[in-house]
């Protein structure tokens, strides 16, 4: 090989690499400023919102599934936010985590406990029956989170939904156990001061009308008398 042709050769390789680099710092620029990003599955390429902590699982759910319009509540989001942490902690504890990742995902967890990142799970009720979108949707948004809480970009996979998030748990797991914790927690604080606020209400109106009398009604006919309250 002649040393003109060596030279070009290396001139083309730094070339191709620096247009790598390039491409690359091009891309990441637009995810800051919310155009898109390209994400990778084993079925291609989608491109996802740039500012979005979800990912492509949810990407190519919400192209799946516009059915109905209508999202999982606040409580069901809650209840994966807890899941997920309480499956980080346990995980770690067994050594199956290690602290650096661990760390970052309880947080981002917790983060979906309090309600920051609702806007972020966006897939339709009606999708797959075992509920694997927004199980996936869950595990994307907490990955990301947690990777932008170690200073990576969203999408950069450093703390992965799968291998990490979702370490140990099924959508036929994680699904079932949300409904039972939201239905928990709901039906603590939220139905049953409700039956006692109505249980007070018409026990107070038994009391207001006990005095006044009126005809009973039994078959259209009159009945005995009975007091109205």
């Amino acid at each position: 090989m002649s040393k003109r042709h060596d030279v070009g050769t290396r001139t083309k390789t730094a070339k191709g690499a620096r247009e790598e680099q390039t491409g690359q710092q091009e891309k990441a620029h637009r995810s800051d400023s919310g155009a898109t990003r390209i994400e990778k599955d084993t079925m291609g390429e989608v491109a996802v919102p740039g500012e979005a902590y979800y990912g492509v699982q949810t990407a190519r759910a919400i192209q799946n599934f516009p059915i109905s319009g209508l999202r999982f509540p606040r409580s069901f989001i809650r209840a994966l936010g807890l899941i997920k942490w309480a499956a980080a902690t346990v995980n770690e504890s067994l050594g199956l985590l290690d602290r650096k990742s661990a760390d970052p995902i309880k947080k981002a967890s917790r983060e979906v406990v309090e309600g920051r990142w609702d806007a972020e799970f966006p897939v339709d009720i009606f999708q797959t029956g075992s509920g694997t979108s927004t199980n996936m949707n869950a595990n994307e948004v907490i990955a990301n989170r947690a990777a932008e809480l170690l200073g990576a970009a969203r999408g950069s996979k450093l703390i992965h939904p799968n291998d990490h998030v979702n370490l140990g748990q099924s959508s036929n797991d994680v699904v079932p156990t949300a409904i039972h914790v939201a239905a928990a927690e709901m039906i603590e604080r939220q139905l049953l001061p409700a039956l006692t606020r109505l249980h007070g209400a018409l026990a107070a109106k038994a009391r207001e009308f006990d005095k006044i009398v009126k005809i009973g009604r039994t078959h259209l006919q009159d009945a005995t008398p009975i007091r109205l309250g």
